[in-house]
């Protein structure tokens, strides 16, 4: 059983690094909630010219943190509504909200 739930949050964890991807690539390059890098996650240009990779990329741990600091600001810094949105313990969510962001 132990091993069953291992799966679905290493599962759960995949698919919110991935969401939180998707979000920040979608994200305008300037305010609170600025990306780190510019240009796209892979897309061709108009032109058909392949998109080049961006110089510094966010790793997957920061993409994870943006992700979150993005629904907590968005539940208005309420941690146990920030927590049920992410489907995680809201005792978790204090643990990560009080570390150092990553780089």
């Amino acid at each position: 059983m132990s091993n069953e739930n291992s799966i679905k949050d290493a599962a759960l964890r995949a698919m919110t690094i991935l969401l939180a991807a998707i979000i920040v690539s979608a994200m305008p390059t300037s305010g609170i909630f600025a990306a780190t890098h510019t240009g796209s996650l892979g897309a061709s240009s108009a032109s058909g010219e392949a998109a080049t990779p961006p110089e510094n990329p966010m790793s997957a741990d920061r993409v994870r943190w943006e992700h979150i600091q993005r629904v907590y600001e968005l539940c208005g810094r309420n941690v146990s509504e920030t927590a049920r949105r992410l489907n995680m313990h809201r005792r978790t969510l204090q643990r990560i909200l009080a570390k150092r962001a990553p780089k």
